[in-house]
């Protein structure tokens, strides 16, 4: 995959803010995959656990980010996945929550981390009945002395999307496609929305757009068929914030962008999809990713990571990261020079205060 050029995102700067320090706990069970973590002697004073949400380490979205900085933590310290390093216990519905933080207990974990705010109940409750393991929480805030809590500003790198979105526009429609309807994504759908309206009026042209939700975050098939929809509406442009369910968006875009004329693109959710965009027209290659929008979540699990070596643990702190703050951006990805420009431009206002984002629709 091409690496990703950003406006000027640095979530490893960012995320060196958070401070993670761990509790010591004992035992040496293995982790899921039955290793016992490649490390002799003692437990080491750091071993984290990452609880997915039901989209898995394999989303392409958040889940993926966290677990690929578990991951570059684990191989710039010699640590290896399982119980004496790292290991992540995938969720396949909302009920393994808590089932899976107790695995991670009783495999001597001492850091544990719930990535997304659906694991927000399960963490606090599994926070308060173990006092003495340090625990993180993404996208949601415990106020707990020993949970750490990380959100983000995504409201404004979709505004920077939708930005993208009403500069690229040919047709004058655009979509959104959400997850689960929630505080979250309505900082993705008003972002983006209020990007989108603002370009528009800049550029003196209507741009209309669809905004549906698929109610789930690992659905491609439900993503697939709101993205058919949309496309077949009219709109050009489909930005999802819907996990593994925007998967679907992106087997219609390939399906339609390699079967017809007209070029259909996606914006992606959280890292770069650029990858995801990748397709072959008349034996040449192509893409359809136009740009991401991007959360440091990644960086932020392995800084964490990394602090718990140096103990101090920020518990009952709640850091909140933006794009002043480096902590949320968006790839140049595929954008005209206008474009580029016009992102650029509300970057810089929205960080020196001049806009200010909506949160909710």
């Amino acid at each position: 995959m091409k690496k990703a050029k950003l406006f000027s995102f640095g979530a490893v700067a960012m995320a060196s803010a958070l401070l993670l320090g761990a509790c010591g706990n004992g035992g040496n069970s293995a982790g899921t995959d039955g290793s016992d973590g490649g490390n002799s002697g003692d437990k080491p004073a750091a071993t984290i656990a990452l609880i997915t949400d039901t989209g898995g380490v394999d989303d392409r979205s958040f889940n993926q980010s966290a677990w690929e900085g578990f991951k570059e933590w684990g191989d710039e310290n010699g640590f290896s996945r399982g119980a004496n390093g790292y290991q992540y216990f995938q969720s396949a519905n909302e009920s393994d929550y808590v089932p899976n933080i107790d695995q991670a207990l009783n495999a001597g974990f001492n850091t544990i981390f719930g990535i997304g705010y659906k694991l927000q109940p399960a963490i606090k409750e599994q926070a308060e009945l173990n006092p003495d393991t340090n625990f993180v929480i993404v996208d949601e805030v415990i106020d707990l002395p020993n949970v750490a809590s990380a959100t983000f500003k995504d409201h404004e790198a979709s505004y920077l999307a939708g930005i993208a979105a009403a500069y690229t526009t040919e047709t004058g429609t655009v979509g959104f496609i959400g997850g689960v309807e929630g505080e979250v994504i309505d900082r993705f759908e008003a972002g983006f929305n209020a990007g989108v309206e603002a370009a528009a009026k800049e550029l003196n042209k209507e741009v209309e757009v669809k905004n549906q939700y698929a109610g789930d975050f690992a659905a491609p098939d439900k993503g697939r068929s709101i993205a058919q929809g949309m496309y077949a509406q009219g709109a050009d442009i489909i930005f999802h914030a819907s996990g593994g369910t925007g998967n679907g968006v992106f087997q219609e875009a390939k399906a339609r962008n390699e079967s017809g004329d007209e070029k259909v693109w996606v914006i992606g959710v959280d890292r770069d999809q650029t990858a995801d965009g990748d397709y072959k027209k008349d034996g040449k290659d192509e893409n359809f990713t136009l740009t991401s929008t991007l959360k440091g979540v990644g960086s932020v699990s392995k800084d964490l990571a990394q602090k718990a070596l140096e103990g101090n643990f920020p518990g009952g702190e709640h850091e909140v990261y933006g794009l002043k703050e480096d902590g949320v951006g968006l790839t140049e990805g595929q954008l005209s020079d206008e474009a580029k420009a016009a992102v650029e431009k509300a970057k810089e206002q929205i960080i020196a205060g001049e806009i200010e984002v909506p949160e909710k629709p």
